[in-house]
């Protein structure tokens, strides 16, 4: 009975550990604010991108204000402000504000959601901030009064992930609560276990085999995340980008399980060797 109750405590930690790993990452890197800047921050160091989202951020300032006689003058200025924008003092924090507009954005509740967010794709970028920024440099070169925008919005995905995001929400969450249950489940059928290195082997085996697991569910997922595109060259762009960066940061969760996977059976097996069990007495 005993062992019974422990191969079943055992198979419940590794479902749970199977779906809580994956969610807490979710919910600290992607559903979190702070999590998510500290994810997508590095892209924007990125050459290639931050030159196509400063052509973009400046391409988004309104010159209708601007006399025609003018017009050519300024375009010069535009082309200046976006080639240098990734310089300026404050374009890192521009940014990160960006990210921060745009995470509240895709990420707010029902509730305090706009008609236009409601409709907008899983992600979508307030690039406004980046606008401030080139406007605030177009303006101290040319002397042209220009005024910022409230919001600069470029949709990234497709607006049917919006029902993907607002589960996400919802579920990412509840890994904490799995992962304690997996491990009171662990730690059930180290208690129940009649040969409690067994156990520990057991679970180093379920570590190896969910690090397996999610590696291959993990390209799958990349798989179906990058064969759709928005048709906007940015936004393909940062979609990738942030696949890319969101991908090598679970790795080093998978990596993380692997290591700790293979301790707990080698762990095991010494047990094992060092204390063969009572041996059948002679005579």
């Amino acid at each position: 009975m005993r062992t019974f109750v422990s191969a079943i405590a055992l198979i419940l930690g590794a479902l749970l550990a199977a779906v809580a790993v994956p969610s807490i990452w979710l919910d600290r890197n992607i559903v979190q604010e702070d999590g998510f800047v500290a994810l997508a921050a590095p892209l924007g160091r990125d050459e290639a991108f931050q030159q196509r989202l400063a052509a973009a951020a400046v391409g988004a300032v309104d010159t209708s204000s601007i006399p025609d006689a003018l017009a050519d003058a300024v375009q010069p200025v535009l082309e200046s402000a976006a080639t240098s924008m990734a310089g300026l003092p404050g374009y890192l924090a521009a940014w990160e504000e960006t990210l921060r507009r745009s995470h509240r954005l895709s990420f707010s509740t029902s509730g305090s959601r706009t008609p236009e967010a409601g409709a907008a794709a899983s992600l979508t970028l307030d690039v406004a901030p980046l606008v401030a920024l080139g406007i605030e440099e177009i303006s101290s070169t040319s002397g042209l009064p220009l005024e910022a925008p409230a919001e600069t919005l470029i949709d990234v995905g497709q607006p049917s992930q919006r029902q993907l995001v607002d589960a996400l929400r919802g579920y990412a969450p509840m890994g904490y609560g799995l992962a304690a249950g997996a491990g009171i489940a662990f730690l059930l059928a180290l208690v129940a276990a009649r040969r409690r290195w067994a156990v520990i082997v057991s679970i180093g085996v379920a570590g190896l085999l969910l690090a397996g697991l999610w590696t291959a569910g993990l390209q799958v997922g990349i798989d179906a995340v990058l064969s759709t595109g928005s048709g906007n060259e940015l936004a393909d762009m940062f979609r990738n980008e942030l696949v890319a960066a969101s991908a090598g940061d679970f790795r080093s969760w998978i990596l993380g399980t692997a290591i700790a996977g293979s301790a707990l059976l080698v762990a095991g097996l010494v047990i094992r060797i060092a204390s063969p069990g009572r041996r059948p007495a002679t005579r």
